[in-house]
């Protein structure tokens, strides 16, 4: 777990490998301004929290919480990265009390299912990773061209992303599992959901790994939802323009409508 910076606070939930260190760049950008609160997931073997794998997803659930607890945070803007948008938002679901405002940057709905390739990853995901390693950054090069259309400060992005990552391994096991802890949960019904919230995207043409329709899916459930595209990005803007996205998520957070 990580507590850095001042200010409104903001709990950042990582995506499906798991690891916070992945978004290292958009919690020093929000940390600018912000108190940020993150972590790994709890079934990481670095992660501090308990863990009862019988409990499947709703660990994730009970982490948000103690995590807030364990920084004194009676209430923070809970922000979801991709799969961590399903935590965050059955966890506004379950305790709306402790959500000042919500967050999905290019997010899971509940509703979303695998497609073929996905599932084949995730029948067999350990004899798949490799596969899965070397065409990434086929899936991202479109991505990050947009984002840094000169090849220097390309390079500098994927050096400095290839080190986070080499850093804070991925399991490909967990992810799956993750899948399937989230497969078999019962969600509680979004359209619960009192607090503001975002639902932030990057261009549909970019985002190859999940569908902008299917975080535009809660737009049709959370009551009060503004919509806002990260321009030049697809699934990761959050360390391909961090400083953007802090700017958008910032004023949000603080109470300043964004423009569509």
């Amino acid at each position: 777990m990580i507590d850095v910076g001042t200010g409104s606070p903001i709990l950042l939930i990582p995506g499906l490998q798991g690891r916070w260190e992945w978004m290292r760049p958009a919690v020093e950008a929000l940390a600018k301004h912000h108190r940020v609160v993150s972590f790994s997931l709890c079934d990481e073997r670095t992660s501090p929290f308990p863990c009862d794998l019988a409990r499947a997803f709703d660990n994730y659930i009970e982490q948000v919480g103690t995590a807030m607890d364990r920084a004194g945070l009676s209430q923070a803007a809970i922000v979801g990265v991709s799969y961590g948008g399903l935590i965050a938002a059955e966890f506004s679901a379950r305790h709306p009390e402790r959500v000042s405002s919500l967050v999905l940057a290019s997010a899971l709905h509940s509703g979303w299912t695998p497609n073929q390739v996905q599932q084949r990853y995730l029948r067999s995901p350990r004899l798949m990773s490799p596969v899965f390693a070397a065409t990434a950054p086929v899936r991202m090069q479109p991505e990050v061209a947009a984002a840094f259309p000169k090849l220097g400060a390309r390079l500098r992005f994927m050096a400095g992303q290839g080190a986070r990552i080499a850093l804070a391994p991925a399991s490909p096991s967990r992810m799956a599992r993750r899948v399937t802890w989230a497969a078999g949960h019962r969600f509680a019904d979004a359209r619960t959901i009192a607090a503001r919230a975002l639902v932030m995207t990057g261009e549909a043409a970019l985002d190859q790994v999940v569908p902008v329709q299917v975080t535009e899916q809660y737009m049709k459930e959370l009551q009060s939802a503004q919509r806002v595209v990260l321009e030049r990005t697809g699934h990761i803007g959050l360390v391909t323009r961090p400083d953007t996205f802090a700017e958008i998520l910032g004023r949000f957070v603080d109470g300043t409508r964004i423009p569509a």
